[in-house]
């Protein structure tokens, strides 16, 4: 008898063939990076086990759940459980049953700026002793960590745990991440370059290969130039943005108009548009926290790092000088309602670490100021920290109850708010120069 399979069982069967070609891989950690990678991955076809210690985040990842908001994640989510991706808070089973584990745990800033590094010991202590059952295994880290550190902390780690050498038992590669928070997704799968950091040839080669999918420069380094360019890039950015701040404080003095002179510095192809919005500052998980961490290493070694020690001082004055422009106006005084749209650090996402309108409630707070707040994500995080104060259903009532209106984060919506004439002090520059509403006013320009 003579066999005929439909086109729909040929191509599953292909699909299959394919899947069983792919190293399973595994995710240690389910923050933006991790979760984003193991979705992506898991995208590209790769059987994907995420790993964390928090229990309530791995329930939510295997009921499609998001556990954080991020565009297109929870789409992403539902398309790939169970199908390519599972989590556990197993580390260990998640090593043995898998070829490549990326290593996507934090590593927070510490008052002087040094990165704390236990979360990574820690995976890289349980690392390697699963490593002890098993004969080959590339360990890539995703993580962000100063230079020297892969070699010294995770690679020495491993080798102490797993009783075993790298580059003939198992092997590393530092993978460093460019994802920006709000288009993550989108980012880790159209990536401007892709950067794999080793001595060990063969592991460079394992991890080329599983990007291949991925249009993009592969850039080939040494453990330490991996480590830096995450760093260097980060800083630079965060200078553009200190740069136009302290331009546009500058403009503010003398009455001109910030965004015609970042436009027409934009269009130079030297300088490049993106980076030079004026307003009160960068914030988030990485550039604060990355500039600080270099710095730190840098005076390590005997270097004052005096740019980059510039970039953070001028990003820790702009929330104030937006207080002090309210103070000017005489609304920290008279029993003013004051109305704060926006409280993550950037729209589209619910992130609120390092975020200015942080340093802008508690600077509103010790003045006994009246005020009403609304963000379409944020709230849930900020009430954790300040659960007292009052939050908004909307944009608008927001504005309704208020004399003068702080605009905080660029969120589109708070475009369609009618202010009513009211004072509005824009921090983000949300409104181009035709969209400006009447009473306007920006921070630095």
């Amino acid at each position: 008898m003579k066999l005929i399979y439909s086109n729909n069982y040929k191509k599953r069967k292909q699909e299959e063939d394919i899947m069983k070609e792919k190293p399973v891989i595994s995710v240690v950690g389910t923050g933006y990076v991790g979760l984003i990678t193991g979705v992506a991955f898991a995208k590209l076809g790769f059987k994907v086990i995420c790993v964390d210690v928090d229990k309530t985040k791995v329930d939510k990842i295997n009921k499609k759940i998001p556990p954080i908001y991020e565009k297109g994640l929870k789409e992403a989510l539902e398309e790939a459980v169970p199908k390519n991706l599972t989590a556990t808070t197993n580390l260990k089973n998640a090593v043995l049953k898998s070829s490549i584990t990326f290593i996507c745990v934090g590593t927070p800033s510490m008052v002087e700026g040094r990165i704390y590094l236990k979360q990574m010991q820690d995976v890289s202590k349980e690392i390697g002793r699963a490593l002890r059952e098993k004969k080959e295994h590339v360990v890539v880290v995703k993580s962000t960590v100063v230079p020297e550190t892969t070699e010294k902390v995770i690679i020495a780690t491993i080798e102490q745990y797993s009783k075993k050498k790298f580059g003939k038992d198992f092997g590393v590669v530092m993978n460093p991440e460019f994802l920006r928070e709000g288009t993550a997704l989108e980012d880790f799968l159209y990536p401007d370059r892709i950067v794999i950091g080793s001595s060990d040839k063969k592991s460079i080669n394992s991890i080329k290969e599983i990007y291949k999918q991925i249009n993009a420069p592969v850039v080939e380094c040494s453990f330490k130039e991996a480590e830096m360019i995450k760093y260097v890039s980060n800083a630079f950015l965060a200078t553009k943005i200190s740069f136009i701040n302290e331009i546009g404080n500058i403009c503010k003095k003398i009455g001109i108009d910030t965004n015609k002179i970042a436009y027409a510095i934009g269009l130079d192809k030297r300088i490049g548009p993106h980076f030079l919005r004026a307003g009160i500052g960068f914030g988030g998980s990485c550039f604060p926290k990355d500039v600080n961490a270099l710095v730190y290493k840098a005076t390590e070694k005997g270097y004052n790092a005096r740019l980059l020690r510039a970039v953070l001082d001028v990003n820790s004055e702009q929330p104030l000088k937006l207080l002090a422009l309210l103070d000017s106006m005489g609304y920290l005084n008279n029993h003013k309602k004051i109305g704060i749209l926006g409280l993550t650090f950037k729209a589209h996402t619910d992130d609120i670490r390092e975020s200015p309108a942080i340093e802008v409630l508690k600077g509103l707070m010790l003045r006994n100021s009246e005020f009403y707040i609304y963000d379409p994500m944020g709230m849930p995080q900020m009430k954790k920290i300040f659960p007292h104060l009052n939050y908004m259903e909307n944009a608008q009532e927001v504005a309704d109850k208020s004399d003068v209106i702080l605009i905080l984060t660029e969120w589109p919506e708070f475009k369609k708010v009618n202010f009513n004439g009211k004072k509005v002090i824009d921090g983000k520059n949300l409104f181009a120069e035709n969209e400006r509403p009447k009473n306007y006013e920006g921070i630095c320009w």
